[in-house]
Formats: C-alpha cells, structure tokens, sequence
C-alpha cells in the first residue's frame, strides 16, 4: 500500500538525505507519520492527497521543500513500522497543547477530505486519533465540519470503506 508512496518520496529525495533527521521523539515526525498513516486508509495515496500532504508539513512546520521531503521520508518508514497509532500520538501528547493537538486533527480532516469524500475506515481512525490525543469528540466533529465547508459542498460522504 504504500510502495508507491515510498517511490514517490524516493524520487524526490536524494539518497544522501534519507539520513533520518527526525527523532523519534520529534512531534513533527509523529505527526507527519499520522498524516501518511491517514492517507493510505483507502489504498494507493492520490498525487492530490500528496500534494496536500506535502503543502500542509511545509506550512504547518514551516519546512522547506527539501526538509519537507526528509521529513515525509523519515515518517513514511516510521509508519510503515508501527503496528499502532499510540506510538505517534504519544509524542504529540508530551509535545503539543490542546490547541496543537487540535490543529492535528484538523491537518488530518483536511488529508481525508483531500479527495473528495470519507470512508467509514478513514472516519473510524480519525476517532480513535483524536480519542488518543485527547481532542474531544464535540471538537473532532467540528474540525470535520469546517474541513468539510471549505470544501463548499464537494465531498461525498462514502459507506463501508469508499
């Protein structure tokens, strides 16, 4: 499932800078696993949620292209190792206020939204996300409905995983 994003990110990056230069213990890193974790829900990540993908880590973190592209890279292969979400959101739990937390959830909204509509599986994660960032669920549902508007009615809400 996410071979064609590890390509993508290969090809994009050097192979002198697949370096981690993340730590394990860098919120950006965990955050930016989560936000690959939720593209790769429902399959093969579309180039325009990789590009979202992209957009949100530069601005939110304030990255460059290429430390973007590191990062992504280190958290592309942290992902692919991790056999749970607590992992990732532990980090963001010691690191970030509610309002950072928040703005993670909503990063992630904005990733799921990115093509167009949201599967029960995405929908699922994002609950138990938000549950383990401490992001209430009147909190988590709000963030959703103002992903969703700026949207402007596009999105298409899918049954039973798309």
């Amino acid at each position: 499932m996410l071979d064609g994003l590890r390509q993508f990110i290969s090809d994009i990056v050097s192979p002198q800078a697949q370096d981690r230069a993340f730590g394990d213990s860098d919120y950006r890193l965990a955050a930016t696993a989560l936000l690959i974790h939720v593209i790769s829900l429902d399959g093969e990540p579309t180039p325009t949620e990789k590009r979202k993908l992209h957009g949100l880590i530069e601005s939110h973190f304030g990255l460059d292209r290429g430390t973007a592209d590191r990062l992504i890279a280190s958290a592309t292969e942290v992902e692919g190792e991790a056999v749970d979400l607590y992992r990732f959101t532990s980090v963001i739990m010691r690191a970030l206020d509610e309002e950072g937390r928040k703005r993670i959830v909503e990063m992630m909204w904005e990733l799921v939204y990115a093509d167009g509509h949201v599967t029960e599986f995405e929908d699922n994660v994002l609950w138990r996300a938000s549950d383990l960032l401490a992001v209430s669920q009147r909190d988590r549902i709000d963030l959703k409905h103002i992903v969703a508007n700026r949207r402007t009615g596009q999105v298409k809400e899918t049954v039973a995983g798309g």
